[in-house]
């Protein structure tokens, strides 16, 4: 009763009137505040739903309706998802900036920044609000920490071939920043390989310490380490936390920590990981709109190095948190929706802990039954995934390189409707039958199981169809396949008509075709399986009327010719 009281006062009580009440009432995160100041940081979150409140399926649906129809979504770890409710709150700010932008850019933005700012000190459990820097995504973040780094080898602060250590797994846009700054100013990278698919933590410490003290062996100064939380691809766990305890063991002057996934995948502790820097992506798997990410920077780091955002702007030299909150004018919105993400994260049983724990289970899941269905493996162990997960690809696809995982990927989403990422995995020396094609999966609160199923059957068709990725080319607009019921008819006589009938079409590129065919309205009280067998005879049919019209035409010609 008290909760309903307090909800009715939110939404309905003029605010000016909230200051004569007994009791206190938390503003709706779709409001507009005031009088945040720096020394008033405590940000106000919704009390969490009693059990019996708490999000139903349906409305969880209702929240992603906006999510295009007949696609299988199973690469959430791209580019994330925002709920509809997030998205309204989005709105209503770009509204607020655009009724009034001078006082919204001069008076309330900063305030409403440091309030977004307090929610992911509270997230992370950092120690100090004045630790953390909002940025757009982790690329920004990423340039702001080597970028110091080029400038301590201009300065004389590093030498000539000192070193950055990082795993060959680090996302390439990552290692395009380390060779822009790092390595143009005089340093030198090393990569730390691994094998894939994993199987503990423990080879992982074991890869990295033992390059770590080769490196030392040779006199090499290494004054920075980048470690990712979750990697990308292939995706799974680092033991993090080993991983920086080791590199301050060993001398290691600055640990960068890429958790573009972390935030909403994995439990995530400052305290605990006592990592230099950490950046973490809020768009990916905690439900904010693109593009909103962080810059943690340890309070100790902080005081003796010189950190400055890459777009220079009217706050440069105030402080790395003042020039990250103003890099000249553009819409900030997507900054100040961390209160209403949290609104919507408290929805869910056990909170940001609860959906962690629900996607985990269920990527696993999905994962086993996968691999089941394809006879393969699971990339790593379930407790080193987090919402994401890799699953070998049956061998006969064919997936021998980058560019062949691109083309599968590219017919998976054009063909099939299944949006997935796939990973090429070069195999190791002297390996039998190798899997090299792996499918990463995600799961987010959105997706159902009929989706994993839609990935599952395209597979499974491919494989009966004989398919390899070394016969297909990467499609250009126009092989998107037939959308009517002339262009797959018209599609199919083109095609053998081509070369004045010099070979019939590939058998899986017939079987392809055919399965474009559109679902023929055959007497509209018929029953489906009926419908399905008449589909299937008229296929068989316009088949064998195209190879006995073939043959007899090169009957023909061969006759005339002689």
């Amino acid at each position: 009763m008290a909760e309903k009281i307090i909800m009715f006062f939110r939404y309905c009580v003029p605010q000016f009137l909230w200051p004569n009440l007994s009791f206190r009432v938390s503003r709706p995160s779709n409001r507009h505040y005031h009088n945040l100041n720096h020394n008033d940081t405590q940000t106000q979150v919704s009390v969490k739903p009693k059990p019996s409140s708490f999000i139903t399926d349906t409305e969880i649906q209702s929240e992603f309706s906006h999510h295009a129809a007949g696609v299988a979504r199973i690469n959430n770890g791209s580019f994330g998802c925002c709920p509809a409710s997030v998205i309204s709150s989005l709105h209503q700010w770009q509204l607020k900036l655009l009724r009034q932008p001078d006082d919204f850019y001069l008076n309330e933005l900063p305030n409403r920044i440091l309030e977004s700012r307090t929610v992911i000190k509270d997230l992370i459990s950092a120690e100090d609000v004045e630790e953390v820097s909002i940025v757009d995504n982790v690329s920004t973040a990423v340039a702001m920490v080597l970028q110091q780094t080029a400038w301590s080898f201009v300065e004389g602060k590093f030498d000539k071939g000192d070193a950055v250590i990082m795993f060959r797994c680090t996302y390439g846009a990552v290692k395009n920043s380390i060779k822009a700054y790092f390595l143009r100013a005089g340093g030198c990278a090393i990569e730390v390989p691994f094998n894939f698919p994993v199987t503990s933590n423990e080879e992982i410490v074991s890869e990295f310490k033992t390059a770590l003290g080769r490196e030392k062996g040779m006199g090499r100064r290494v004054r920075l380490a980048v470690i990712d939380h979750v990697t990308c691809m292939p995706s799974f766990v680092m033991p993090v936390k080993e991983l920086v305890k080791i590199c301050k063991e060993e001398g290691v002057e600055q640990v960068l920590v890429d958790a573009a996934h972390a935030v909403g995948c994995v439990d995530v502790d400052m305290n605990e990981i006592r990592a230099d820097f950490y950046t973490g992506n809020l768009y990916k798997w905690f439900f904010c709109p693109p593009a909103v990410a962080f810059l943690y920077c340890r309070k100790s780091v902080m005081t003796h190095l010189d950190l400055h955002h890459p777009v220079v702007s009217h706050d440069y030299g105030n402080g790395l948190v003042k020039e990250t909150g103003w890099v000249g004018t553009r819409d900030y919105s997507p900054y100040l929706v961390l209160p209403s993400v949290m609104e919507f994260v408290n929805r869910f049983e056990g909170g940001a802990e609860g959906i962690r724990n629900r996607n985990h289970d269920a990527v696993v899941e999905m994962g086993k039954m996968l691999a089941e269905a394809w006879g393969t493996n699971l990339g790593c162990p379930p407790q080193m995934c987090s919402s994401m997960l890799m699953v070998g690809l049956p061998a006969s696809l064919g997936v021998l390189s980058d560019e062949d995982a691109m083309k599968l990927w590219e017919l998976l989403c054009k063909k099939f409707g299944v949006e997935v990422k796939i990973h090429y995995q070069n195999p190791k020396d002297g390996e039998l039958a190798p899997i090299t094609g792996y499918v990463r999966i995600c799961h987010q609160i959105y997706n159902k199981f009929e989706d994993y199923c839609r990935l599952r059957d395209a597979i499974n068709q491919l494989v009966r169809d004989d398919f390899n990725c070394g016969n297909l080319e990467i499609m250009r607009p126009e092989e998107v396949g037939p959308t009517n019921d002339r262009d797959w008819k018209q599609q199919l006589f083109d095609e053998s008509s081509a070369a004045a009938y010099s070979a019939l079409p590939p058998l899986p590129r017939l079987k392809a075709i055919y399965s474009e065919a559109p679902n023929f309205q055959i007497g509209g009280a018929m029953k489906k399986e009926s419908k399905a067998a008449v589909k299937k005879e008229l296929k068989s049919a316009i088949c064998w009327l195209l190879f006995v019209d073939r043959t007899e035409r090169e009957r023909r010609s061969s006759l005339s010719s002689s």
